[in-house]
């Protein structure tokens, strides 16, 4: 990893850059791809499958013999697991349901906003060396607690065209209403435009690699929305002397081990801690079975060392990690003064772990420093917000000349003729 001592201000956005291709590099293969599956539909989607996962089938559809097969095969004690994780899920999420919020602004003027779920959602969901089962949960499980009437699933096939067998067991435990075996930039152009096999969305859900992320950014210009642009993973921890280096080191590899191109950042006030948690880093990844892939990210990776929390919590907030580990004697002080995070995990035995899989938070988190201005995934994220107004009789005469004003004061003329109206009738 990387040292540097008391870095300024003004060095920090050079020294906390993701190590991540620009969207120039990456945007020409997507608009490719988004125009032949607009085009062409299955056979687009078929093709490009057959490219970049090596695998080709008649139908990409998982079929209920398929989940039938995969429910035998995952092993008892992981489907506990899942069920644990999943109540703490369905716990955490259902508790960020509101009521109505109603008000009568002025005598007669009646205002409501309620809330409505987003009918289509599409779910991607990476596989490959690390499918991510638990991302089925994170996505689905709010998504049926919103309501949402269609739950599309797309995630990778392996090289033998299967999903693997977990992935497939939770889209079933948590109401999935479509599977389907496709993966990358297809599967978001499929989602976006719709083909014979994959229907059109309304809204798109999941991380994914650079490409995917590129591909989710597009899908905006054809009227889909997005969860975020959640791209490689990225973890940072402050930490002082106070904190267990091994901890520290293990939480920095989890997220090393996700990807060439994750990035792990340790923040310290203590320049012993830093050399601490280097040594257990490289005595830690040794014994990992993805060294090769942590390695590379652990290469990207920095250890920083500043003089006091105060700096440090500016630094911190000027990255504006995905995932956020305190461990500090002053603890208060950054969860209460963090403004940038996707989610802060506080004290030496609240490992990012526990929120990517069983404590109840959402790991579906803003990456590249967009947690400055996008949320994590929650309830909301499935639901759209809807306000509504009655008025009556005395309540239109009570705004009525203030509407008139406004509208003749814009040039609307119609606007204020839709009021003059109804308090004339008002006066005969």
């Amino acid at each position: 990893m990387n040292k540097i001592y008391n870095p300024t201000p003004n060095t920090w956005s050079s020294i906390l850059e993701r190590p991540t291709k620009t969207v120039n590099d990456i945007e020409a293969t997507v608009k490719e791809i988004f125009a032949a599956v607009q085009k062409e539909g299955d056979v687009a989607v078929s093709n490009y499958t057959q490219q970049f996962d090596g695998v080709s089938f008649s139908t990409i559809e998982v079929t209920s013999a398929e989940i039938e097969t995969a429910i035998g095969n995952v092993p008892e004690e992981l489907k506990s697991a899942i069920a644990l994780a999943k109540a703490n899920i369905e716990k955490f999420h259902a508790a960020q349901k509101t009521t109505r919020v109603e008000v009568e602004t002025a005598e007669g003027v009646q205002c409501w906003q309620e809330k409505r779920p987003i009918q289509k959602i599409g779910l991607y969901i990476p596989g490959g060396t690390a499918p991510l089962f638990s991302t089925v949960l994170m996505l689905a499980i709010p998504a049926k607690i919103a309501g949402c009437n269609e739950i599309v699933l797309c995630s990778p096939p392996d090289k033998n065209g299967n999903i693997n067998p977990a992935i497939l067991y939770a889209a079933n435990l948590c109401g999935v209403t479509k599977i389907i075996k496709v993966g990358g930039i297809q599967a978001i152009a499929g989602m976006t435009f719709g083909t014979q096999s994959i229907p059109k969305v309304y809204k798109i859900f999941g991380p994914g690699n650079q490409y995917v992320t590129v591909a989710k950014q597009l899908a905006t210009q054809f009227g889909v929305a997005i969860d975020m642009p959640a791209g490689p993973s990225e973890l940072l921890v402050v930490a002082d002397d106070t904190a267990v280096p091994a901890f520290v080191a293990s939480d920095l590899l989890s997220q090393a081990e996700h990807g060439a191109d994750s990035q792990v950042i340790l923040v310290s006030t203590s320049k012993t801690m830093m050399d601490a948690v280097e040594t257990e880093i490289q005595t830690q990844l040794d014994l990992l079975p993805r060294k090769a892939i942590a390695e590379k990210a652990i290469a990207n990776s920095k250890l920083i060392y500043v003089e006091n929390d105060s700096i440090a919590l500016d630094l911190i907030n000027e990255y504006g990690p995905e995932h956020f580990i305190v461990c500090t004697a002053n603890n208060d002080f950054y969860v209460d003064h963090i403004a940038n995070a996707g989610s802060v995990f506080i004290g030496n035995y609240t490992p990012e772990s526990a929120g990517d899989y069983a404590s109840g938070t959402n790991h579906t988190l803003p990456t590249n420093g967009y947690a400055k201005n996008y949320s994590g995934v929650n309830l909301d994220s499935f639901m759209k917000s809807m306000t509504f107004q009655k008025i009556s009789k005395k309540g239109i005469q009570n705004i009525g000349n203030a509407i008139e004003l406004m509208a003749e004061a814009e040039g609307l003329q119609a606007h204020k003729n839709a009021v003059t109206l109804r308090l004339k009738d008002l006066k005969i």
